[in-house]
């Protein structure tokens, strides 16, 4: 499993800009798709030498009965979960009560804390951290998270000392890996159980059964498959802290670990804000998608018009993912996920040759041209693949970076299409310069001269 690093401090000293920084994912996480809670944001980490599970968490001053008691119990739900803790200090504000209050408690927890020193850009590195070493916790780190100064050494020094994420078993063995997710009660458990054939899993309706993620190796149709089934993740409100605190970290870990995620829903309950919460971590992912809306079997035809329209409504930036309507109670429909999950896992782990990019791009590109930026025309030349697991398109050209938001959609819209890749995103890379390749076609190699000219010679001989 990834490494969880907890970010904690007194309000307004910088943690969610660190959380920022660290995910690279502001827009998906904080902006246009919040974390899965409003107190405890979970994300993962970008920036640094290997991947980790970062936790943003509420302001607390440490003051004891002023803290309030929701706001502390997720702040120690976060610490709980932490193989590492980074205490986040002001540099404008120096050393506070509250600082040190808070810097007594996560000493007690005994784990490994680094004191971060955020704001700390005007100031040298002596004099940022001198207020602080009389909190006891060892050499405060200067940083600025807003500016990125300081915030790439701190992370792969805090990553040195964490253990490694576990080893991933081979592809022969496991399979396509399937990450079953969605709140409690959606009927998760009951989905594995049909798939697989057996009870091989508790279906539960009492929260907390299960903490931890299980993994189950099978086959079908002399196939491997490895279903992951996980913990219902709940409202803020519902969260029994002592039972359930490890539910979203470990959903998301799975859903970091799978090949394929299924999304299950609800029919009855339509989709909810922690639906598409949980939705904007998978595309965050960038995993392949399939859509389960559970219990569709109890619905007349006008209810499932109105959850069709709700789907489309509340879950627009998922266009790519492929639904599959089913009844896990009764099985039906669920034979059918398999086939949905292969071609998803295919389309996602696809080669892409150069030739075919290049000629898509060329064609959409004639279709609808890039906008005018200061009076110029953007120029896309040719693309190639720059991964896979999701599909990444690299396109080069000029002024690239300034390609908009609706013509990347556009773009990616246009190569879903000609392509055929449902069931996983795309992801587009902008490159700007030269074609290095161009004018490469109309010049000969050595030995393509030298053939031509033994095919000379040869004609010569013969006349």
């Amino acid at each position: 499993m990834l490494p969880v690093i907890a970010l904690v401090g007194c309000p307004n000293v910088g943690k969610s800009t660190l959380f920022n920084r660290l995910t690279r994912s502001r827009d998906a996480l904080v902006a246009d798709q919040p974390g899965l809670t409003r107190d405890r944001k979970y994300g993962v980490g970008k920036l640094g030498n290997k991947p980790y599970v970062v936790v943003d968490t509420g302001g607390i001053s440490g003051e004891g009965e002023g803290v309030d008691v929701v706001m502390e119990q997720q702040v120690q739900a976060a610490i709980d979960e932490a193989d590492h803790i980074l205490f986040l200090l002001d540099a404008k504000a120096g050393a506070t009560g509250g600082d040190e209050i808070i810097a007594e408690q996560l000493r007690r927890t005994g784990k490994p804390i680094t004191p971060v020193v955020n704001k700390s850009e005007n100031l040298e590195r002596a004099m940022a951290g001198a207020d602080f070493y009389g909190l006891g916790l060892g050499e405060p780190l200067p940083i600025s998270a807003a500016h990125g100064k300081g915030v790439k050494p701190l992370i792969n020094e805090v990553l040195k000392a964490l253990p490694e994420p576990l080893e991933e078993h081979a592809e022969e063995e496991v399979g396509i890996q399937i990450a079953v997710v969605g709140r409690p009660n959606v009927g998760k458990s009951t989905l594995v159980n049909r798939m697989l054939g057996e009870e091989r899993v508790i279906a539960y309706d009492q929260p907390g059964t299960t903490r931890d993620s299980i993994f189950i190796s099978f086959t079908h149709d002399d196939k491997p498959y490895t279903l992951i089934d996980t913990a219902g993740v709940r409202r803020r409100a519902r969260v029994n802290e002592a039972i359930e605190k490890f539910s979203v970290i470990k959903t998301l870990q799975a859903i970091e670990e799978a090949n394929v995620v299924m999304l299950v829903l609800d029919a009855h309950q339509g989709v909810s804000e922690q639906d598409a919460n949980l939705a904007g971590h998978i595309l965050e992912s960038g995993r392949a998608l399939v859509i389960c809306i559970n219990k569709w079997d109890g619905l007349d035809s006008d209810e499932r018009d109105t959850i069709k329209e709700e789907l489309d409504r509340k879950l627009p930036f998922l266009d790519f993912a492929t639904k599959r309507f089913i009844s896990a109670l009764r099985g039906s429909g669920v034979g059918n996920l398999y086939e949905a999950v292969d071609v998803a896992y295919d389309n996602a782990m696809r080669k892409l040759s150069t030739p075919e990019l290049t000629r898509i791009l060329e064609w959409t590109v004639q279709e609808h041209q890039p906008p005018l930026v200061h009076g110029r025309r953007i120029k896309l030349r040719y693309a190639h693949q720059g991964g896979q697991n999701p599909p990444i398109i690299v396109i080069h050209g000029n002024q690239t970076e300034s390609v908009p938001a609706p013509y990347k959609r556009y773009l990616v819209n246009r190569f879903r299409e000609a392509l055929k890749l449902d069931g996983t995103p795309i992801r587009l890379e902008f490159r700007s310069g030269e074609n290095p390749y161009e004018g490469r076609k109309n010049k000969l190699t050595k030995r393509q001269v030298q053939k031509r000219q033994r095919l000379k010679k040869f004609v010569k001989r013969k006349k």
